[in-house]
């Protein structure tokens, strides 16, 4: 028995304002791109069976274009007249009982079986059971569906637990509503042949477990996802597990630092090779306030023209005897900031700044005003 696990696609994703040739927003484009790699590779292993573990859109609500395409993708999968089983995760889980579940969409699918009621439903097939537990808000509700989940078990089929949580406080994500799964009923992983998980998104076994695999997602929702590697895995059942993953081409991630001790020559070092079109993160160390004001964004970013965004972190030099918050409550940000230049320059270098410093907090000011 052969089965394809992806999962966390997140369709409908968009961020960084970079909008394409066909008018979309570039990432919201990658995301749907990675999803149709999936689907090329699905169409040319020809599984038995395909399982997504969660998080097929971004939010409970998605756009038209993401419907659209999610729509047109299942199209090309009940083609292939392979049963396709979906749980529903956090992203795709309404908050209240005032909006319909989205998955219900594929429910006129004759190959796509979709468990979204944040509750336990098996799918039965004639060699399989699927034993899906899908997001769940309310974390005592999960216990009882975990114990509906183990009397299911029929040890005369094979049988797969698919499950959108965390196994463990490891694989939590920092999101409204996620759960852990109870760690006294880890034991019930060794009764199935395989535990499908979404939520993660990295892939990997999980903990002494050797039948218990996060997916990962198929591309990232945060810069903070440092992950060059998105993919699926494809299950193999036989007398044992085999399961191998496999990687699908997505948007890269660079990153550089420029050690602003040695600004020039830090500079002059980096190899920007190889970034066209790439996501780019560019840290400056060990930085002086001085070096702030004279270090435009723009001339970083022009030192990477053919990257798709590039994002600029600063990381100040500590310095001894630095003020506390405490010190300068009763002053300014803006005339302790000046303060802090003028001890730290020369007379004609702080005349220079005084100006350029007072205009940005000025435009900072205006901007303030708009928003309130």
């Amino acid at each position: 028995m052969k089965l394809i696990h992806f999962s966390d696609t997140h369709l409908g994703f968009n961020d960084l304002d970079v909008i394409n040739e066909l008018g979309i927003n570039q990432r919201e484009a990658d995301f749907y791109d990675a999803f149709m790699q999936v689907i090329e590779q699905i169409k040319a292993i020809k599984p038995d069976y395909i399982i997504h573990t969660g998080d097929l859109f971004h939010r409970p609500s998605p756009s038209n274009r993401a419907i659209t395409f999610a729509l047109e993708q299942f199209k090309i999968i009940e083609a292939l007249n392979i049963p396709f089983i979906m749980i529903a995760g956090n992203h795709s889980t309404p908050r209240t009982n005032l909006s319909s579940p989205i998955l219900k969409i594929f429910e006129n699918f004759k190959n796509v079986y979709v468990s979204y009621n944040q509750e336990y439903k098996k799918i039965e097939f004639d060699d399989v059971i699927f034993h899906t537990l899908p997001h769940m808000h309310d974390e005592s509700k999960a216990l009882s569906q975990i114990e509906l989940c183990e009397e299911n078990i029929d040890t005369s089929k094979r049988n797969i637990m698919m499950l959108h949580c965390s196994v463990g406080a490891h694989y939590l994500m920092a999101e409204f509503g996620e759960w852990v799964y109870p760690h006294d009923k880890e034991y019930l992983f060794s009764k199935v042949d395989y535990v499908a998980l979404g939520h993660w998104h990295g892939f990997g076994k999980v903990g002494k477990h050797e039948n218990v695999y996060y997916a990962g997602s198929t591309e990232r929702t945060s810069l903070g996802d440092k992950r060059n590697s998105k993919g699926y895995i494809e299950v193999t059942l036989d007398e044992s597990l085999h399961v191998n993953y496999y990687e699908i081409q997505i948007r890269p991630i660079k990153i550089y630092e420029i050690d602003c001790e040695d600004y020039e020559h830090s500079v002059e070092s980096l190899h920007v090779n190889d970034i066209k079109d790439a996501l780019v993160e560019v840290k400056l160390t060990h930085l002086t306030p001085l070096q702030s004001i004279d270090i435009q964004t723009r001339d970083i970013k022009n030192l990477f023209s053919e990257a798709l965004h590039v994002s600029i972190k600063r990381e100040f030099k500590q310095t001894n005897g630095e003020a506390t918050l405490n010190d300068i409550e009763a002053l300014s940000l803006e005339t302790y900031f000046l303060e802090h230049i003028k001890e730290e320059s020369q007379p004609e270098e702080f005349e220079r700044l005084k100006g350029k410093i007072q205009g940005l907090f000025s435009a900072y000011e205006e901007v303030s005003d708009d928003t309130l």
